[in-house]
């Protein structure tokens, strides 16, 4: 079944993101949030971007007119019930999300595929919510999503073959390079960064170096784009934090394990740049200064 029209639950940072790139790519785009506060805020944001690329000549006034046109915001679930695919980029707790996907099972028509952004929790705990689970997939975006290319496509144990083909094709139809993942904590790239992150802090607390020299030798050694500190701090140590519990959870090894700093940081309050304090200080946010820990 081709995809047609697609849902997005959630219009956030990746929720708006997941709906700007959907209607950039010729789809007609249903986007709901449980507020019409937040439905504007998230649509306002989708409008800032397109502005950007009309600026940069990336994209016409007439194309961003059309875009703008195929995205509706709503607050009403209902109003997703006849989109082929829907895609939610909800809070990243597992009781909220079962809870929706059992809802959007009694609503949807049974060939409406479900896909989760998760960026770490398995998918078929999700899929178990629903009478459908061979319809039912990862598409794990990227922050910021309009910009990164990447997206993983995440089959489980129950996932139909023809789905999940279809969304492997669906990702590339976003202007997107899928990756095809198996249904694990954390996919393919959490599974790999969030230890390289913990790592890093483990460094940190047994004075193998400071913030910032960490950080300039992972830049400058092995041509990152920015060091682990500002990568946490850009991510969000309390999103890392809770990534890391799931993955523990799941795997029960210590490289998963968040080192004592991190929680001691999350609980005061110290969540990164969103927060104006992590790794760095961002009094500042033109000049961050590293936090002596």
């Amino acid at each position: 079944m081709a995809i047609q029209i697609v849902g997005v639950i959630g219009c956030g940072l990746m929720g708006s993101g997941i709906a700007q790139v959907c209607a950039q790519a010729g789809f007609p785009t249903v986007v709901r949030e449980v507020s019409a506060e937040l439905v504007e805020k998230g649509l306002k944001g989708i409008e800032k971007n397109l502005a950007r690329l009309v600026e940069k000549g990336a994209l016409t006034d007439a194309a961003r007119n059309e875009v703008r046109g195929r995205l509706k915001g709503t607050t009403l679930l209902d109003d997703l019930k006849d989109c082929d695919l829907i895609v939610e980029a909800i809070i990243e707790q597992l009781p909220a999300k079962r809870e929706l996907f059992g809802a959007l099972d009694k609503l949807c028509p049974p060939q409406t595929i479900f896909a989760s952004n998760t960026s770490s929790l398995p998918i078929i705990e999700i899929a178990a919510s629903t009478g459908r689970p061979q319809r039912f997939v990862g598409l794990h975006f990227f922050n910021p999503v309009p910009v990164m290319k990447l997206v993983e496509v995440v089959k489980t144990i129950a996932t139909d073959s023809a789905v999940y083909e279809e969304m492997v094709a669906f990702g590339a139809k976003l202007g997107k390079t899928p990756v095809r993942a198996n249904d694990g904590g954390g996919f393919i790239v959490n599974r790999l960064l969030v230890p390289y992150l913990l790592d890093a802090v483990r460094a940190l607390e047994e004075g193998v170096g400071s913030v910032e020299d960490i950080d300039n030798s992972m830049k400058l050694g092995c041509g990152y784009p920015m060091g682990p500190f500002t990568l946490l701090d850009f991510v969000g140590l309390d999103t890392t934090y809770y990534i890391s519990q799931i993955m523990f959870d799941e795997f029960k090894e210590k490289r998963f394990a968040a080192p004592p700093l991190l929680k001691r940081m999350v609980l005061a309050g110290w969540n990164g740049k969103k927060s104006g304090r992590g790794f760095y200080d961002y009094a500042d946010p033109a000049n961050p200064k590293p936090m002596q820990l």
